[in-house]
């Protein structure tokens, strides 16, 4: 890396580093330096911090870099790093298992930290239906003539209750991407909230169609003008405001509290419906084990998961990995997880750290602090994230992992982007975008069928960083 020249303006500190970088990166060829770094020097990037490393993956020779060390917030690019040390720690074999059973005459739900469990058919390439597991525990007690119960109790102790990261945007809480991560989710911890007019009244309802949420409807009808809901939590949990002017037909999607008691009181409708009678209450608990008749399980591999966090930036999926990560690794030792809160923040910030020191990453040149990316605490480099995506290139798994990246022009968050013949399929990645952050890091393939693996890391980036990251990777294309 080429430092900055001292005392001088932004704009002439970068252009002091491309014209160090046109004279050092001699394995790159003169055309492909000139592009990237013309990209760079473009009058509105002036005041972007840039990151930027490209390595050809079998010989690991530096193509290109800028900035490489420069440590960065990485937002989604954070899922990369996330996702490949759990498919490395867990195994591709690796299932998330939710168990309904008997124990006396309670029915219990064991979670596991499973993040897609009925996920919503928007949110999810491979979705079950929402309702499956419900029914799947109903048609089960049936079956064993079970017609009466007392308590439903959910445990979710795989994971700690902290169930809000402390350096999420607290204003942002109620949004499906800053739901909270419970050892037992589901629906993606949200209810969507529809608005419809009924004899000149706004009418609210959610679905899944549920006691649990109390909505305080504010709506107002109009005839003229726009059409806006929005929805606010209050002191009271579970208890929304939905304000706003309503001329057409809405929904939208809304985090709840307390994921693990949402399922449970939905499931304790559920049986209500079906006939069963529920004398107790439902609770949160720890649950021996070692006591329980299994009614049914759930299972969702590991590599469904990382489709959701990859390609489509699941918020959730990233951080129940991150924490299962914590709860699988004691010591610096991975065993099975206990039902004792050890899926915590802290905890996945230890494994993560762990293995990007193994890479050879000095611990003070980065800082971990969710999963999801989510969070402007974590700090990476371009060169760290080349680290993990060199390390799964050259790994048994790189297969499976590169599938879960999304596909230019052709599903995921890069559906829309790289639809042209020429660059079409070509490249896998992952995005990155929080306020004034846009990141790309992946594969592509250049016309000359090389491979390369790319990380572009861009700080106090504008409208046009992500025009100007996409230009990148089209060059390396089309001259690599």
């Amino acid at each position: 890396m080429v430092e900055p020249l001292p005392m001088l303006s932004i704009g002439m500190k970068k252009y002091a580093i491309c014209l160090a970088v046109l004279a050092l990166s001699a394995s790159c060829t003169a055309s492909l330096r000139e592009k990237i770094t013309q990209i760079i020097l473009r009058k509105e990037q002036t005041n972007v911090k840039f990151g930027i490393l490209v390595v050809e993956p079998r010989s690991r020779a530096r193509v290109f870099g800028y900035s490489e060390s420069l440590a960065l917030i990485p937002a989604s690019n954070m899922k990369l790093v996330t996702s490949f040390t759990a498919l490395k720690y867990l195994g591709r074999q690796f299932e998330y298992v939710t168990t309904a059973a008997i124990s006396d005459k309670n029915l219990v739900i064991i979670g596991s930290g499973d993040p897609l469990l009925e996920l919503a058919d928007e949110n999810s390439t491979d979705s079950n239906g929402v309702g499956d597991f419900l029914s799947d525990i109903v048609k089960a007690l049936k079956e064993r003539n079970i017609t009466e119960i007392e308590d439903v109790l959910v445990d979710s102790s795989v994971f700690e209750d902290v169930r809000v990261h402390p350096d999420w945007p607290k204003e942002q809480l109620n949004r499906p991407y800053a739901c909270e991560i419970s050892g037992l989710n589901y629906n993606a911890n949200c209810v969507k909230i529809l608005a419809s007019i009924k004899n000149g009244q706004v009418v609210l309802r959610t679905e899944p169609d549920t006691a649990y949420l109390t909505l305080t409807n504010n709506v107002q009808p109009t005839n003229k003008g726009e059409s806006a809901l929005a929805a606010y939590r209050t002191e009271k949990e579970n208890v929304i405001e939905i304000s706003g002017k309503y001329r057409k037909a809405a929904s939208f999607d809304v985090a709840i509290e307390r994921p693990a008691k949402f399922f449970g009181t939905l499931l304790a409708e559920n049986l209500n419906k079906a006939g069963i009678k529920m004398s107790g209450q439902v609770a949160e608990a720890n649950v021996n084990p070692e006591k329980l008749q299994t009614l049914v399980e759930h299972r969702t591999g590991i590599v469904k998961v990382l489709q959701q966090c990859n390609k489509d930036s699941f918020h959730l999926a990233a951080e129940c990995l991150f924490k299962t990560l914590g709860a699988r690794q004691t010591g610096g030792k991975w065993r099975e997880p206990s039902h004792s809160g050890g899926g915590s923040w802290q905890a996945g910030q230890k494994a993560i750290t762990n293995y990007l020191v193994s890479l050879g990453a000095d611990a003070g040149s980065f800082n971990i602090d969710d999963g999801s990316g989510l969070s402007t605490q974590n700090k990476l480099s371009a060169g760290i994230i080349i680290r993990v995506l060199s390390d799964a290139y050259s790994s048994d798994l790189w297969p499976v992992f590169k599938e879960t990246l999304s596909a230019g022009g052709i599903d995921g968050t890069l559906r829309k982007q790289f639809y042209q013949d020429r660059y079409r399929g070509k490249v896998f990645a992952k995005t990155g975008y929080i306020n004034g952050v846009r990141a790309l890091s992946g594969i592509c393939t250049a016309n000359s069928g090389k491979e390369y693996i790319f990380s572009i890391l861009t700080n106090d980036a504008n409208y046009k960083t992500k025009e100007a990251i996409f230009d990148i990777v089209k060059a390396i294309i089309d001259e690599g």
